[in-house]
């Protein structure tokens, strides 16, 4: 119970400190604030679909159906980054374009992996049987993947972008204010420590749900 309770009191504490005491970016002014939920955001979306895949391949591997809890319970909360990181985005565009949406190429990318797993949710609900939804979808998750990392990082360079510079310059390089960098790197460590965590918990609620369901077929 108290690591949970760490979790939260380390995630408001650098959240404090980002936007009472961390400078702004000449560029982007206040709107500097949003990069300590927008850029956590996007890289859980990455880190959980990729724990999905993970969890796919073992599952086609082990036939466990562990595996599977993980792979869906992954999906969802990569979802639901994806949508935090693509709202808060949205949010930015507004303040820096003076619209929500420019089909810029970081936004256009985001919103086809947000549909990649929207599909992939759908596909499990529509699928009778534990045994042929895990594997189906195991094999979706899969291939889905294999687009994210193309689609996050590659197509985004291929192209003119209104989106800021990378947190990484060209040069390999976090290019940030000493203070901007540590509330970035502690927000990034507080979300992943909330992401692990919610996956342990979304893990156990199915695998209750499942117990319940056995119950009740007996």
């Amino acid at each position: 119970m108290l690591w949970r309770l760490l979790i939260f009191v380390w995630i408001a504490g650098w959240m404090v400190a980002a936007l009472l005491f961390a400078p702004q970016v000449p560029v982007l002014h206040e709107t500097t604030r949003v990069l300590y939920f927008h850029i956590p955001a996007a890289w859980i979306a990455v880190l959980a679909l990729g724990w999905g895949m993970l969890h796919s391949v073992l599952y086609l591997v082990k036939r466990d159906l562990q595996h599977d809890d993980h792979a869906a319970a992954a999906a969802e909360l990569g979802v639901l980054f994806t949508v935090m990181a693509t709202v808060s985005g949205s949010l930015w565009a507004k303040a820096m374009w003076g619209s929500y949406w420019n089909w810029d190429p970081r936004e256009t990318s985001i919103f086809f992996v947000l549909i990649l797993y929207i599909a992939y949710l759908a596909l499990r609900g529509s699928i009778e049987g534990d045994e042929k939804r895990a594997r189906l979808s195991a094999i979706y998750s899969a291939i889905a993947f294999v687009a994210v990392p193309f689609l996050m990082f590659v197509v985004p360079r291929m192209y003119e972008t209104l989106h800021p510079d990378p947190i990484i310059n060209p040069r390999g390089k976090v290019d940030m204010d000493p203070m901007i960098r540590t509330c970035f790197f502690a927000m990034l460590i507080g979300f992943t420590a909330l992401y692990f965590w919610l996956q342990t918990l979304r893990v156990r609620v199915t695998r209750i749900e499942r117990r319940r369901e056995l119950a009740r077929g007996l």
